[in-house]
């Protein structure tokens, strides 16, 4: 059964959505740090001037360091449901969600180098 399409549902999941990103941020210490390199990169792509593809390459990466966190959390939370006590194997889903952050935060960083390296090299020279 399929329900009908409303305005007011709409704006409830867009509620669903931003508290769950309100969650994410006030409960997970990395999405602090997150936070902060995206402010850093964001601070630092308006005092270098970045130009609009670079800007999109700045964007591309902080989303998918936002997103693979946000994946990461929600399959904590799901772990936690699912094996309330230690399971080797819900340790084991949990590392590998992590490492996917890892990848993603690893991945922005080399995006940053490449975008934001030679403009740092071009100010202080």
């Amino acid at each position: 059964m399929t329900r009908r399409f409303t305005v007011a549902a709409r704006v409830q999941s867009f509620r669903y959505a931003f508290r769950g990103l309100w969650l994410m941020l006030t409960s997970q210490h990395n999405a602090w740090l997150h936070l902060v390199a995206t402010i850093a990169a964001v601070v630092a792509g308006v005092a270098l001037g970045l130009d609009r593809s670079e800007w999109c390459w700045i964007v591309v990466a902080c989303l998918a360091v936002w997103t693979a966190e946000a994946l990461n959390t929600a399959f904590e939370f799901l772990c936690d449901v699912a094996a309330p006590d230690f399971h080797p194997l819900a340790r084991n889903a949990k590392d590998v969600a992590a490492g996917a952050v890892l990848l993603a935060a690893l991945g922005s960083l080399v995006i940053a180098a490449i975008i934001l390296g030679p403009h740092l090299w071009h100010a202080l020279r």
